[in-house]
């Protein structure tokens, strides 16, 4: 298990656990900080967060809460159940815009693919991967960036440049 610190010298947290993810790591990571900003809190747990706990909380609740997380529960600062509800809330009535930096390195090869033309198969031969790791990262591509299809995705990596 990881613990990190939204604010960290040369840099920050988020960065940090998008390159933890993206090299593949799959332990746990709870962000542990001060900001119980919205932005902070959703953003950390579209990044692949597996928790988000506040440095004043007390020290046996902290430990209960990593406990959680080290058995495969998502773990989140009591004060920020609202806060949270309220972001979803948001969201629904306002979808996101796609944006290509929430993907991971491999989503954005397989959406290059895509755009394309090429199908599963054809993807997963040409990065050595299985057909089914290729439908799971398509799977993650779509919702991530809030689209319906693999064609829609393919459109609109085209419309926005980001093929090839």
């Amino acid at each position: 298990m990881v613990l990190l610190d939204l604010n960290m010298p040369q840099m920050d947290g988020i960065e940090t656990l998008k390159r933890l993810r993206d090299g593949g790591f799959a332990g746990r990571v709870v962000m542990f900080t001060v900001s119980d900003h919205e932005e902070d809190v959703v953003n950390a747990l579209r990044s692949g967060a597996d928790g988000y706990l506040l440095k004043d909380m007390d020290p046996d609740e902290m430990v209960r809460q990593l406990r959680q997380a080290s058995l495969g529960r998502m773990v989140i600062s009591e004060s920020l159940t609202a806060l949270l509800a309220e972001a979803l809330r948001s969201q629904r009535s306002q979808p996101a815009a796609p944006d290509i930096h929430s993907l991971t390195q491999r989503e954005r090869e397989i959406l290059r693919e895509l755009a394309a033309g090429l199908s599963n198969k054809m993807i997963a031969r040409k990065l050595e991967i299985t057909e089914g790791t290729v439908k799971v990262h398509v799977k993650h591509l779509l919702k991530k960036l809030n689209l319906r299809s693999r064609v829609e995705a393919a459109v609109w990596a085209v419309q926005e440049g980001v093929e090839r």
